[in-house]
């Protein structure tokens, strides 16, 4: 086997534990989140999941209000 190359760096596979979203960390590290979840949990942006249904969503120049909050069964 060849020897691995000192200035290499070494990734390897982590799930996000909190949106569980896959994405790669460096090895040995203790991340725990993904660069998205970090931003959001540092307080340094909102959370797309809790916006304010009553401001709306502009589509195609018309505010449409949304009605529903969570997914459910069908």
């Amino acid at each position: 086997m060849e020897t691995l190359d000192s200035n290499a760096i070494q990734l390897e596979l982590k799930y996000c534990e909190r949106c569980g979203a896959l994405w790669l960390r460096v090895a040995n590290s203790d991340l725990i989140f993904c660069a998205h979840c970090s931003v959001i949990l540092a307080g340094l942006a909102r959370d797309p999941r809790f916006r304010d249904p009553s401001r709306g969503a502009n589509v195609g120049g018309k505010t449409q209000i949304m009605f529903w909050s969570e997914g459910g069964n069908a």
